[in-house]
């Protein structure tokens, strides 16, 4: 299961690997950070506790808000009982590490690399008089240009984890962007899409800085992921002012069929 996000130009590339830290800018209480490598579980148990559904060791966004799962511990032995609990038989769940075994029946996936940007001093984040907030009532078109551009998983209800913006043209949705998993101190900047019949205008980047702009005004700082072949993306947001905390790897288990 992936927190991926794809390209905003919807344009790939896997034949470049991604820069490096930028260790000038990000200081080592952001690399020590280790809420940022359990983001997902920080989420479900802080600020997206209203969302959650599960119990104290396995828990998971609502169906249809969100695609995420996490367990607060892989060292407790009841962990595998409680996702079956939780998911049931034959369903998928986030891998835990390659170094923990799984029972028997326990299929792992194949696995995704990806990489976690975070914000130096350099993210020049600003409100865009034109991005206005989304919410319920434009679900079926933010729908339909995430079925487009591709950016991520996006549900019906995920507009409801944070702030969404979009910036509207010839009165069509032409880009959005969003707030995603909020681990203690920050907040992911997702959905990020622009419509192929206006990109190149700098319509994504304009919305991610508001987004950054907003997320800063809580107190809180910007992450974000993307896929580690999506180099156009991660030099997107390198220009923006952030930078690679470390790559990610991502896969999930499928737990055992029911008898």
């Amino acid at each position: 299961m992936s927190i991926i996000d794809a390209d905003p130009s919807a344009q790939h590339s896997s034949g470049e690997r991604p820069s490096v830290l930028d260790d000038a800018v990000l200081d080592d209480a952001v690399l020590d950070d280790a809420v940022l490598d359990d983001a997902i579980w920080s989420s479900l148990t802080g600020a997206h506790a209203h969302l959650a559904e599960g119990r104290d060791l396995v828990r998971r966004y609502q169906a249809d808000v969100a695609p995420f799962a996490a367990v607060r511990t892989w060292d407790d032995p009841g962990v595998w009982d409680a996702i079956v609990d939780l998911v049931g038989h034959g369903a998928e769940f986030p891998a835990p590490p390659e170094s923990v075994a799984l029972p028997s029946g326990w299929e792992r996936g194949e696995p995704f690399a990806g990489v976690q940007l975070v914000e130096t001093e350099r993210l020049r984040s600003r409100p865009d008089d034109e991005a206005v907030l989304l919410g319920a009532a434009d679900v079926p078109e933010m729908l339909d240009l995430v079925a487009r551009a591709q950016p991520g998983p996006f549900l019906p209800r995920t507009y409801e984890l944070g702030r969404y913006v979009g910036i509207r043209r010839d009165g069509r949705l032409a880009a959005m962007a969003g707030e995603r998993l909020r681990p203690t101190g920050w907040t992911e900047i997702s959905a990020v899409a622009t419509d192929e019949r206006y990109r190149g205008q700098g319509l994504a980047s304009r919305l991610v800085l508001d987004v950054a702009h907003h997320i800063r005004e809580r107190g809180a700082r910007a992450m974000l992921h993307a896929a580690a072949s999506n180099t156009n993306a991660i030099r997107l947001y390198e220009s923006l002012g952030f930078t690679l905390r470390g790559p990610m790897v991502f896969t999930s288990v499928r737990t055992p069929a029911g008898s």
